[in-house]
This record gives structure tokens, C-alpha cells and sequence, in this order.
């Protein structure tokens, strides 16, 4: 049974048995031609019927082996298949084998074997013997490197003494352990040709990468996978891991990645580079050999290069930062071509680093300021990736809080154009603004933005305050021409969003107020919707206080209805003249930022009857309540007739009063003219130099100059010309003078110490006793909403009170204050 167990599974020559051969190989014609591995020819069809024995010795034996209790035969049918059956079966047969199964009438009974045909002959051990002999050859001559030799055999006899020396002689096992020593051989061999091959560096990879191109480690052993993983294990172990072979690789990356960075072009032989990369990764040997090679080559050149720029100081900040970003674009592209995916951003990242290292706050200090100085928002995002791959952030946001604050405290600090200021802030906040949306989005900047800017304002006190406000007061007199509402509205916001960052809000409020009045009272207002508009958002968003500003135009409307009524009393009562013309605007002082005038302009006596006649009239409305005449916001339209023709001329009723001397006399003196007004010198020096020394000139001076003197002379000019008809000459009420700023400051402080002097009042009333520090900061924290003092003048408030016996000392403890009920 074991006899017909072995030549069913392979036949021999001696046999009667039609032998089994690997199909196609019989014929010497149809043999494949040889294959070419590395320097030497390998038969692959001869080495595939012995991998096919090997891996059939294993499963024959297996499949034949019967269990020492089986149920193999007694599945059977308990009654024979007809003879037809039997007989058509053995006519389609090749084989020369049959068989029949015959069985007793009960199905119970016992199954009869009966094996048909010729005598089985035993092999002879010397055939077996010739037999394994010609494999053994046949696998040292295809594992030979290098040597082109030709087979002991055909194809077919190889095949069929493979299969006699494994299914008959049972020498598979030596066969395998031949096949394992003809392995080791080679690889061997392999590796002493790699280790003594006289190419060095780059030009090594060429050999070693054919070598692994080799199909004893790729398609030889494909049909077996036992074998495969035999021939692959002894690769990697004799070759790749070899010590000498494993530092040929690190020397010949690191000579190619020399060669290309040190001449930023690509090498000849760089498309071994991947072929090597995907070997290397076959094997599991990729991260450990060639992307740790390649990331410590790589931080090692660029830690050198990165210094040697440095030392040499021939490059400035901004140019190494765009060195940086070209190498980093250099290694993404090489990385990207030859190394995996996964280890792309990585060596990137390692190139980026290893340049920045130890230049972080040198880059920032002197790349920022020139990148932000031209306004290179491009660049300056490029920056930012930068510096956020390698930790850098926190020092970019403080270099760039420092340049901020720098600017921000030059600009307002520019005392020669203080008229530029405001622009100048705009323009800047703008950029940052767009900055830190667009190339710097993290929260860190925007509050970096803020306290710089914050902290610029304060180089110089309640300036920056009253700047803001006076280009509002420009821009609501100017209006929004041809902008759209929201474009002019946005205009708006972006000037109050300067605001924010200023201490000094009283500064402002008063400011602010006070151009709003003029504007108001003189008609100046482009748009009263936007002048609400403007009061409700400061009102809501920044300082309550300015609800106090919609009480102005409570009175203008109440002013209008009273004036009105005034007139209709006046047309039946049949007064006629210039008292038809008059627009009187009462106004509670309250609400209006003005002080009471001690001494105003001695009016025509004609003017002085029109307003004694609204006087009687108020009083008879409003009994108790007294008027004071404020004439340096009034105004008037005078018609003059010059050589040129008639005009008007829209004067305030300062102008309008001086102008009316000359209808009596053509030249007049200084002291003539402030006789008859007045007028205090300074208000009369202003109002002279806006007729005579301005662009419209209605008076002539002599002797002619820019400024006005006591001793100037004042002639009626009856050749001035102007190409309109209406002629405004009374901008000078609108702007704000330096002695009316002067008052404003003054007003201020005034108010600042009166707050202060509350303050600490109302806090010692609650604490009855605080040492110096607790006051001055509770001090602080009471004003904050208005202004920040300056500690020097806490101090002196505190000093004031002690004098003013609010708050004494303590007798034991000096820096302990005392509330004095």
C-alpha cells in the first residue's frame, strides 16, 4: 500500500506508469531562455519543477497517510457500481492503474482493496542516488553569482529527478537543507562583492540596489512561499544587515545628499535613490537606515550651514529668511521624489529647524521690523509658518508687540505733525489688523496688538485723546461726499475703534463735545442722523457720560419752535428790518460745554435793539430765567459792493461788526477798531488777521505782513475779488485755536482735580482709614472709567485734603490716612 501510495504521487523511469513532467518542458525547443541576475544567468525553469517537489513532498505525505481509525472506506456504497461505469472510467483514464471494489451483500460487511495491473518495480538505490546528485547540482549552478554555466540536464529530466529523488528516494529534506547551504553560499558571495567593489559613496548604491533587484530574493522562490522568506531572511541577514554593506548605505545617502545640497541641483544617479527607499522598505529596514540617516544628514548640514551665515554677518535677517524658506522648498521637493510619503514634513521640518536654531530672536527682531516697515504682509505670513513649525511663536508675538508699541509711541509722539497723527494711526492699525486676520491668526497676537497699542498711547498724555476727536470733527464737517453710508460709517468706527486704547477719556468727551457744539450752532454738521448715530455708540460702547450730548439737540429744536413763535409775534406786531433776519438759540448751559464770557463785543446799536426785543419776549415765556449773550459762535451775511460787483459775505458777528466801522470811516487804526468792539486783544488780533491776512482778503494792512500789530492801520480793499458770489470768511469760528485748546486742557484739569478730590472723599468716608498704597490704588480704580491719574498727582490731591482737614494722618503710622468726619 505504501508502494501504491509513492508512484501515485510521483512516477519514476522504470516505471510502466505514464510519467508526470512539469507541461511544456519535454521538448528542449520550448525551454525559456536564460534570466539575467545581476552578473551571473539563472534557469528559472529549471528551478521551478524542484520547488514544485519539494512543496508536493510535503503535501503527498500528508493527503496518504491514513488515521489509525478511519471511516475512509466505510462511506462507500454497500452495493457495486455497474461494470459500465467502472469501464468507462478507466477508458477516459491515462493512467494504466485501475481498480475495483467489490463487497459482500450486506452493507455491514467487510470492503475488499483490490489494486489491478502490473507489478510495481522497486528503484534501485543507485538511480536515486544519480537522481539527488543531479538536483544538488542543478541548484549550486543556479545559485552560483556570476557564472554563466549550462545545465547537467534538460528540463525535463531535471523535473523528473527532482521528483524521483523526493517522492521515491525520500530525500526532500536534504534537498532543502542543500538548498538552504547553496542560499548562505550566495548571499555570501553577494555580500563580499558589495563589501570589496571599488565604487564608493553614490556610485556604490548602483551595485547594491542591482543587487536587490536580484530574482533570487524577487520572483525565483515566487511559486514557494517557504522558500521565499528563507531566501529574503537570508539576504537581509548576510547582506543588507551586514556592518560593511549597512555603513556603504549611510556613506553613499550621505554623499548623494552632499552633493545635492552643497550644489543645489539634482545628481545623475539620484533615480537609484527610490529603487533603494522601496528595497530598503521591503525588508522593514527603512526608518532605522534610511530616514534616520537622512533626518540626522539632514540637521547636521543645515546646524553648520545656519552657523557659518551667521559668523559671516554678509547676510542680513530679512535675506537668511528667505534662504530658509528656499531650502525648506529645496528639501520638500528631494524629500517628495525619493523618500516616502511619510517622511516628507518630517525632514522639512527638521531642515526648517536646524536653520532657524539659536536665530529665532534675530530673525524676529530685525526680519519683522524691516518686513513690517514695507508692509510685506506675504512675507511676513511665510514668517509665521515658520516660526510656528519650530516653537517660535512666543517669541515673533513679543517682537512683534515691540515693534507695534514702538511705532505707535513715535507717531504720537511726533509733535511736528500732530495734524498727521490720527491718519498715521489709521494707516498702521489697518495693516495690523489685516496682519493678524490674514498671515497671524492666533488669539495671542490680537491681544499682543491691543496692549501695544494701548501702551504707545501712553507716551503721551491726553494728546492722542483730543487728535481723535478733532478728526472726527473733521470728518462729520466734511461728510461722507460721495462714499457710501457704510463706507463712511465704517470710516467712522475705525476712528472711535483708536479710542479704545486711550486712558484719557475725559480728554475726548471734553473735546469732542465741544466741536460738536460749534457744529451744531454754526450748521457745519454734514448729517444729523450720523451725528446721533456717532453719540449712541460712544454712548453705549465706550463712555455713558456722552448721553448728556443728546440734550443739545433738545434745545436746538426748542430753540427753532420759540424762535418761530417770536418771529409771527414780531410780523403782527408790523415790526419790519433786520429783527425778520434773526435766529436766536437759546441753550441751557448745562447741556453745552461753553463758560459764561466775563467781557463780548459792543455790538452795533441797531443789533443790540433786535436782541433786546427777543429778550423782552423769552422773559415773558420764561419768567425767572435770565439770558447771557454769547456772541463768539454768532453769525451774519453782510452784503458788500466791491469794484468787482456785489457779494455776500458769510462772516461770525465778530468779523461782521469790525467790517460794519468801515461803512462809516474807509481806514481805520488797531486801537480805532478795539475801542469800538471791545474786543479783548487776542480775540481782535485773530478776527483782524482772518480779514487782512488770510486768503480772502476784504481789509488791506499796512504795513503789510502775516501778523497783526497794535500799531497796524486797516483800509476798506474795494479791489477784492472772488470768482462767487457768496464769499465764506468765517472758518476761523470753526477751527479750534490754540488759546481755546489751552482753555480746554485747562477745564480738564480743573475737572480732574474736583473728580480726584471726590474720590478719595468718597472712599475714606467708607473705609474710615487706609494706608497710602490701599488709598492711591482704590483712588485709581474710583476714576478709571474717566481717566488714569498720574500717582504725583493723587499725591498731591491727598496733601490737599489733609490741608483742607477732609483727612489727617496717623499719629504713630504717617502712611496711614485718617477720614475726618
Amino acid at each position: 500500500m505504501g508502494s501504491a501510495r509513492s508512484h501515485s504521487a510521483c512516477g519514476s523511469e522504470n516505471s510502466d506508469l505514464t510519467p508526470i513532467v512539469h507541461p511544456g518542458l519535454s521538448d528542449p525547443s520550448l525551454r525559456p531562455p536564460p534570466i539575467a541576475i545581476g552578473r551571473r544567468l539563472c534557469h528559472r525553469a529549471a528551478l521551478t519543477p524542484l520547488l514544485d517537489c519539494l512543496k508536493t513532498m510535503t503535501d503527498v505525505f500528508t493527503l496518504l497517510t491514513l488515521p489509525q481509525t478511519s471511516k475512509a472506506f466505510s462511506a462507500l456504497p454497500a452495493h457495486p457500481q455497474p461494470a459500465a461505469a467502472a469501464s468507462g472510467a478507466r477508458d477516459s483514464s491515462r493512467s494504466r492503474v485501475a481498480g475495483a471494489v467489490e463487497s459482500a451483500a450486506d452493507k455491514r460487511g467487510p470492503v475488499v482493496l483490490r489494486v489491478v495491473g502490473h507489478p510495481i518495480k522497486a528503484t534501485t538505490e543507485s538511480i536515486n542516488e544519480a537522481d539527488y546528485a543531479l538536483v544538488r547540482r542543478t541548484i549550486r549552478i543556479l545559485l552560483t553569482p556570476g557564472e554563466v554555466a549550462t545545465l547537467p540536464a534538460t528540463y525535463d529530466r531535471i523535473s523528473r529527478a527532482c521528483r524521483a529523488a523526493v517522492s521515491d528516494a525520500g530525500k526532500g529534506e536534504g534537498l532543502y537543507e542543500s538548498m538552504k547551504m547553496e542560499l548562505e553560499r550566495c548571499v555570501g558571495t553577494i555580500e563580499r562583492s558589495l563589501a570589496n567593489d571599488e565604487r564608493r559613496g553614490t556610485e556604490w548604491l548602483v551595485p547594491f540596489t542591482e543587487a536587490c533587484a536580484c530574482s533570487l530574493t524577487r520572483s525565483t522562490f515566487r511559486m514557494y512561499r517557504p522558500l521565499v522568506r528563507l531566501a529574503y531572511t537570508q539576504f537581509e541577514n548576510a547582506v543588507i544587515k551586514s556592518t560593511r554593506v549597512m555603513q556603504a548605505i549611510r556613506d553613499g545617502i550621505a554623499d548623494w545628499l552632499q552633493w545635492e545640497r552643497t550644489n543645489r541641483a539634482p545628481h545623475t544617479l539620484r533615480a537609484h535613490l527610490p529603487r533603494l527607499v522601496q528595497h530598503l522598505r521591503r525588508h522593514g529596514l527603512y526608518k532605522d537606515v534610511v530616514e534616520s540617516t537622512y533626518l540626522t544628514l539632514t540637521q547636521t548640514f543645515f546646524t553648520k550651514e545656519s552657523d557659518e551665515l551667521a559668523t559671516a554677518g554678509t547676510i542680513s535677517a530679512k535675506d537668511f529668511l528667505m534662504h530658509v524658506q528656499t531650502r525648506s522648498e529645496e528639501e520638500f521637493e528631494r524629500a517628495q521624489e525619493v523618500l516616502l510619503d511619510e517622511s516628507v514634513a518630517p525632514v522639512r521640518d527638521m531642515a526648517e529647524g536646524a536653520l532657524l536654531a539659536g536665530r529665532l530672536d534675530w530673525l524676529a527682531k530685525d526680519a519683522l521690523e524691516t518686513l513690517m516697515a514695507a508692509r510685506n504682509d506675504a512675507q511676513l505670513k511665510k514668517m509665521y509658518k515658520l516660526f510656528a513649525k519650530v516653537g517660535g511663536l512666543k517669541v515673533l508675538n513679543g517682537t512683534f508687540k515691540l515693534y507695534v508699541q514702538k511705532t505707535v509711541k513715535g507717531i504720537v509722539t511726533d509733535q511736528e505733525h500732530d495734524d498727521e497723527m490720527v491718519p498715521r494711526l489709521l494707516e498702521f492699525k489697518t495693516f495690523c489688523d489685516k496682519l493678524v486676520a490674514q498671515a497671524f491668526p492666533n488669539k495671542d497676537f490680537t491681544y499682543g496688538l491691543e496692549d501695544a497699542f494701548r501702551a504707545g498711547f501712553k507716551a503721551r498724555r491726553n494728546k492722542p485723546a483730543e487728535m481723535i476727536a478733532k478728526h472726527i470733527d473733521k470728518a462729520m464737517r466734511r461728510g461722507q461726499k460721495a462714499k457710501r453710508d457704510e463706507d463712511f460709517q465704517a470710516e467712522l468706527d475705525a476712528v472711535l475703534a483708536l479710542y479704545r486704547f486711550t486712558d484719557d477719556m475725559d480728554v475726548f468727551r471734553a473735546f469732542y463735545q465741544r466741536a460738536l457744539a460749534k457744529r451744531l450752532l454754526l450748521g457745519r454738521s454734514a448729517s444729523d442722523d450720523f451725528e446721533r448715530a456717532v453719540l449712541k455708540k460712544l454712548k453705549e460702547q465706550y463712555d455713558p457720560e456722552f448721553g448728556t450730548s443728546d440734550n443739545m439737540f433738545t434745545d436746538l429744536t426748542l430753540s427753532r419752535e420759540l424762535m418761530q413763535e417770536f418771529l409771527e409775534q414780531q410780523r403782527k406786531k408790523g415790526a419790519d428790518g433786520t429783527v425778520q433776519r434773526l435766529n436766536v438759540m437759546v441753550l441751557q448751559r448745562s447741556n453745552w460745554p461753553f463758560s459764561a464770557r466775563k467781557k463780548d463785543i459792543d455790538l452795533p446799536r441797531w443789533m443790540q435793539d433786535d436782541l433786546m426785543a427777543y429778550t423782552e419776549f423769552y422773559k415773558k415765556h420764561h419768567q425767572g430765567r435770565k439770558l447771557d449773550w454769547d456772541h463768539a459762535l454768532g453769525t451774519a451775511t453782510l452784503k458788500a459792493w466791491f469794484k468787482a460787483g456785489e457779494k455776500e459775505l458769510s462772516v461770525s458777528l465778530y468779523q461782521a461788526a469790525v467790517l460794519l466801522l468801515f461803512n462809516e470811516e474807509p481806514s481805520l487804526a488797531y486801537a480805532d477798531i478795539k475801542a469800538q468792539t471791545g474786543l479783548e486783544d487776542a480775540e481782535l488780533q485773530r478776527t483782524l488777521q482772518s480779514l487782512a491776512c488770510g486768503k480772502k482778503r476784504v481789509l488791506r494792512k499796512q504795513p503789510v505782513g502775516k501778523d497783526v500789530n497794535p500799531t497796524d492801520v486797516f483800509h476798506f480793499n474795494a479791489d477784492f475779488t472772488d470768482p462767487r458770489y457768496v464769499v465764506h470768511i468765517n472758518s476761523i469760528q470753526v477751527k479750534e485755536t490754540a488759546e481755546e485748546t489751552k482753555r480746554t486742557q485747562s477745564s480738564i484739569e480743573a475737572d480732574r482735580k474736583h473728580a480726584l478730590d471726590a474720590a478719595i472723599v468718597r472712599v475714606m468716608k467708607g473705609k474710615k482709614e487706609l494706608n497710602y498704597e490701599q488709598l492711591k490704588t482704590a483712588t485709581i480704580e474710583a476714576v478709571r472709567k474717566h481717566f488714569v491719574p498720574e500717582v504725583s498727582m493723587i499725591k498731591q490731591r491727598i496733601a490737599s485734603l489733609v490741608e483742607q482737614d477732609y483727612l489727617r494722618r496717623d499719629e504713630e503710622d504717617m502712611n496711614k490716612y485718617i477720614y475726618v468726619a
